[in-house]
């Protein structure tokens, strides 16, 4: 079994396919935004939390015991989750909150979760 990808046994180049792909593509900022999204995704306690939160809004404390982490690790991957604006915090008293930023988020947690149940 060969280890290469397939690939077209002769060179046809779909012109019009090809110039719409161009047309549509987003620029390389932008892809390159979101392949530094997908990084933060690509660190399974990051992932943990994210799904931890997709349950409910927690503090920093509930996150920690859930997951059986430290409060210090849990805030240095909460930190990492709101610099990329995947989840967003409020203080209440002495506690920090935490939730999903926003729908998109929800979406693509929602999406990813059912993908791979499949």
């Amino acid at each position: 079994m060969s280890k290469h990808a397939e690939v077209c046994d002769e060179k046809c180049v779909h012109t019009d396919l090809v110039n719409r792909v161009l047309n549509d593509l987003p620029d390389e900022d932008a892809l390159y935004d979101l392949a530094e999204l997908f990084k933060v995704f690509g660190d399974s306690t990051r992932v943990r939390i994210l799904v931890a939160l997709f349950e409910s809004e927690l503090c920093v404390c509930d996150i920690s015991e859930s997951l059986g982490m430290t409060q210090s690790a849990v805030s240095h991957q909460l930190q990492i989750l709101r610099t990329n604006k995947l989840v967003k915090s409020r203080r209440e008293g002495k506690q920090m909150y935490y939730s999903l930023a926003d729908d998109h988020v929800v979406t693509i947690i929602a999406q990813g979760l059912s993908h791979i149940l499949e």
